[in-house]
């Protein structure tokens, strides 16, 4: 995944800060604009969770900050939902100038309203999700309800939300109370997906139900069963982004997946935020390398050894499925078994140097099926036949070349 910070202006002239995340080979089949949550911002766990699955399955995403959060400019006490509404807008006609307008867009807590109304207003956009979304803004009323006998009086308040002071007017509560979202939603007349936890003690499940039948036909609903509101879990966020995902590709014009663009045969990508997980794309293939938790990974995907062993375990089986089928051997399956560790070698002066060490692979093989011990023999001298056990007992070299940043 490629990350790539911009800017650009809301309507009121405001510049507002945005994360552009790109599969790894950077040419995305669709892009994706993302909404946050009500004070949150673009950098919340969730909402770069959700991303990376999005990435991961080809789309391009921008995650900003709405106008007085996060790294944007602007005064948030100045901001009602209208604004957020207007800085989609915005967003969507800055990717369309710049990118590629967005074609799908998806809205996290009141971010998911905002993002019905946004879908009206950017006529790119061929499908919505919403996630955890209230089936009318003025839901977030319960967020400020200590503050609302000093915002009728005074025309403000200063609330703790979320552990953070804001400042709430009162234009704002007049705002969301002005807003017809069940006649926007039955209007929209655009492919929805509705996400939402049952469990979600912050907006009650029968907010999506309300979205779900105000909507028209095609529409979809995810239970999140388990989740909180704010998607703390990791595999959660993980799921709803790689879901909606899946259910967008179905609305979405996209070409068919090309070739790597490069003129390599795989291209490995770490970013700052990521940590050791990799995003790695094969020819047409997209995928993650990890690391354990336990020595500080997320355990997203397999290690660098676990690769290792299952390229020479995925060659040895093709090398003796191909030869078995050529020969017409009635070998049912082929099961490769193998592990990495590190041995002294015999008689070493020096057991404790690590050079005094060698890597020892013990590949183990189960042949299925009705073969004789002649036919059994002879597919185990062609497992070291296969062109990667070959190239793990040749003399390698790997040639490094820097890549000057363009």
């Amino acid at each position: 995944m490629a990350l790539n910070k911009l800017l650009f202006s809301n309507s009121k002239g405001d510049q507002l800060v945005g994360r552009l995340e790109l599969p790894v080979d950077q040419h995305p089949k669709a892009y994706a604009l993302f909404a946050h949550c009500f004070t949150c911002n673009k950098n919340l766990s969730a909402v770069r969770n959700i991303s990376k699955a999005l990435t991961q399955k080809g789309f391009g995403v921008l995650r900003f900050d709405f106008t007085g959060l996060g790294e944007s400019e602007g005064d948030f006490a100045d901001t009602n939902f209208s604004s957020n509404i207007d800085d989609l807008v915005a967003a969507g006609r800055y990717m369309e100038s710049e990118l590629e307008a967005p074609s799908l867009i998806v809205g996290h807590s009141l971010g998911g309203a905002a993002v019905i109304f946004a879908a009206k207003e950017l006529d790119s956009v061929r499908a919505v999700a919403t996630i955890g979304a209230p089936s009318s803004p003025d839901h977030v009323q319960h967020l400020i309800q200590s503050g609302l006998p000093e915002i009728e009086e005074k025309g403000e308040a200063q609330l703790n939300i979320g552990g953070r002071p804001f400042t709430i007017k009162k234009q704002f509560l007049e705002d969301i109370s002005g807003v017809n979202m069940q006649a926007t939603i039955k209007a929209l007349r655009k492919p929805i997906l509705v996400a939402h936890s049952p469990q979600d003690d912050t907006v009650g499940i029968n907010n999506a139900a309300e979205i779900y039948s105000a909507a028209m036909h095609p529409k979809s609903f995810l239970s999140l069963d388990g989740a909180d509101h704010l998607l703390s879990n990791t595999a959660d966020s993980l799921y709803v982004g790689q879901m909606i995902a899946a259910w967008a590709e179905r609305y979405i014009d996209t070409e068919e997946a090309a070739d790597l663009k490069t003129t390599h045969q795989v291209l490995v990508h770490s970013d700052v935020e990521s940590g050791y997980t990799l995003d790695i794309q094969a020819g047409k293939h997209t995928f993650k390398a990890d690391e354990p938790e336990s020595i500080g990974g997320n355990d997203f995907g397999p290690t660098p050894y676990d690769l290792l062993l299952a390229s020479l375990g995925a060659c040895t089986a093709i090398t003796m499925r191909m030869y078995a089928n050529r020969k017409g051997w009635p070998v049912e399956d082929i099961e490769i078994h193998l592990n990495h560790n590190k041995e002294h070698l015999q008689d070493c002066e020096d057991c404790e140097s690590s050079d005094a060490k060698i890597d020892v692979i013990e590949r183990y093989i189960e042949i299925k099926g009705d073969v004789d011990e002649k036919q059994r023999k002879r597919m185990m001298q062609i497992a070291d036949k296969c062109p990667v056990h070959k190239t793990v007992h040749s003399e390698i070299r790997v040639v490094t070349t820097e890549i000057s940043e363009s």
